[in-house]
């Protein structure tokens, strides 16, 4: 039962995460990244590129969430962790990421 409710439970999340990931790579205007915030299209030097540049990194965030969904089919206590780990770690390497993105991609 416990192998069920996990995958109820991550696989929506997972392909939340790489939902966003594909918005992000498809959209025309510049993605945004902090909640409320946005980006002008005057702050960016090559939109597709920036875009894709955070496709690219929500889909590799999301890769965390659907290895942590699979390996619950074998163990549901070591899938946990590899979660924690993937969200602990995860949300500050899309920090990072996002700022070292943001800052390639900005007008100079």
């Amino acid at each position: 039962m416990d192998k069920i409710i996990w995958m109820l439970i991550m696989i929506p999340t997972s392909a939340v995460f790489t939902g966003i990931g594909i918005f992000a790579w498809r959209r025309k205007k510049p993605m945004w990244f902090w909640a409320g915030s946005t980006v002008k299209e005057s702050e960016i030097r090559d939109v597709p590129a920036y875009n894709r540049a955070n496709g690219i990194m929500w889909l590799t965030y999301s890769a965390f969430f659907w290895a942590s969904t699979l390996l619950g089919i074998l163990d549901v206590g070591t899938a946990g962790i590899v979660m924690m780990i993937g969200c602990t770690a995860g949300i500050f390497a899309l920090m990072l990421v996002y700022m070292k993105i943001y800052d390639y991609y900005k007008t100079k």
